[in-house]
């Protein structure tokens, strides 16, 4: 077994530039070497030789990387609609595979790579969910599944801390567009949160959400959102996302029998009552009485390795068959709510998951179909060190 697992990048935009620079310049993952970085931008490929390193093998053409024998597992950092060809492309050539969050933009497209990872189960297929190494959501998730609480009754998450300036938009003719993103703050920024959302509370079996495409900036997809869930069990959800509030709010709060659990500044509170509300309510005798509750901040492991957590995993699943943070076949949970919320809206009404895959794809083509690129558009890049 080899002792450093050979990397290859294909996309060197703002993720995958941070990727490489910290994994060459501060050997962040010491089990990783990245020895090979695809891009069709000349321009990109001139930058990362002389910022990242002359030494790696640069491709204007991803499959020429994948058929190079040059790697032996490749993160796939491009826009969002070419994930599942490129992780495709790797599984069927044994190449191990890291894709970006989000699995792709329709959920059709990712069942045809979840079903072709199953034919290579030899072949370590993963997702970059980094926000599930954040210990205030894993506690999160180990308190409520616990049951010492009872049932879940009512989650809110205010997420809202996006904020983009026009200048963000228009750095990318790609960015922002039904055709280019397939999507707007649904499918870029909130996949990390849709997919805590189900992974932490389970997947809801109905949703209602209302939009606005272009509120806050010159775009044409969504820039405002506010989704209702529904589950079986009768609890409720909402979940509001923009990328239009100057200084926003990220606060998560899940309301159980017994507890009401609180995330926000990256701490947990919990609110742990006395009993089970519906223990208390059957002695209680003041009309205006509530239930006696401690309130006290959770204590957590206070680890948080994010990114670099993931490529760890990944790399352990490879060389020692370690479990990953998340396995690729899992991107499709929160594609599927944010493709059930984009519906919901689409169409003006509620929205049941499973939902019609075919409708849903039919309704983004029409969209599809009116997009326009931002022309002339110069392609600009960002550190995202210290982002989602």
């Amino acid at each position: 077994m080899p002792a450093q697992v050979r990397l290859g990048i294909i996309g060197i935009g703002n993720q995958g530039s941070t990727y490489a620079r910290r994994l060459v310049k501060e050997n962040w993952v010491p089990e990783i070497r990245l020895t090979a970085i695809a891009d069709i931008n000349p321009e990109r490929i001139a930058w990362a030789r002389e910022a990242v390193s002359p030494d790696i093998t640069y491709f204007d053409d991803a499959m020429a990387m994948l058929d190079s024998g040059l790697i032996d597992a490749c993160v796939v950092a491009i826009p969002h609609y070419d994930h599942p060809k490129y992780v495709i492309a790797c599984l069927r050539r044994g190449i191990h595979v890291l894709c970006e969050k989000p699995a792709g933009v329709y959920t059709a497209q990712v069942r045809e790579m979840n079903e072709e990872a199953e034919k290579h189960p030899d072949v370590v297929y993963a997702m970059m969910f980094n926000q599930r190494t954040n210990c205030v959501y894993r506690k999160m998730r180990e308190m409520i599944r616990s049951g010492k609480y009872g049932r879940v009754r009512r989650a809110n998450w205010l997420i809202t801390n996006w904020y983009r300036s026009q200048y963000y938009y228009d750095s990318g003719d790609w960015r922002a567009t039904w055709s280019g993103e397939g999507g707007g703050v649904l499918l870029n920024q909130c996949p990390h949160q849709l997919d805590l959302w189900q992974w932490i509370l389970g997947m809801p079996k109905r949703v209602h959400s209302f939009m606005h495409y272009g509120l806050w900036h010159d775009v044409e997809v969504e820039d405002d959102v506010t989704t209702y869930m529904e589950y079986e069990d009768g609890h409720t959800g909402v979940f509001i996302t923009s990328t239009g509030d100057p200084h926003g709010s990220n606060r998560f709060e899940v309301q159980m029998d017994g507890a009401q659990l609180i995330c926000e500044n990256d701490k947990l509170f919990v609110a742990e009552l006395s009993q089970l509300e519906q223990d208390w309510t059957k002695t209680n005798k003041q009309p205006f009485g509530s239930v006696p509750a401690r309130e006290m901040e959770v204590e957590t492991d206070g680890l948080n390795p994010q990114h670099q957590g993931v490529f760890e995993a990944f790399a352990g699943a490879i060389l020692r068959g370690e479990p990953l943070v998340a396995g690729g076949e899992e991107g499709i949970h929160g594609l599927t709510l944010s493709n059930a919320m984009h519906l919901s809206a689409f169409l003006g009404q509620p929205v049941e998951i499973p939902f019609d895959e075919k409708r849903y794809y039919d309704e983004l083509m029409k969209r599809v179909a009116h997009s326009h690129r931002k022309t002339p558009a110069k392609a600009v890049f960002a550190n995202t060190e210290g982002t989602y």
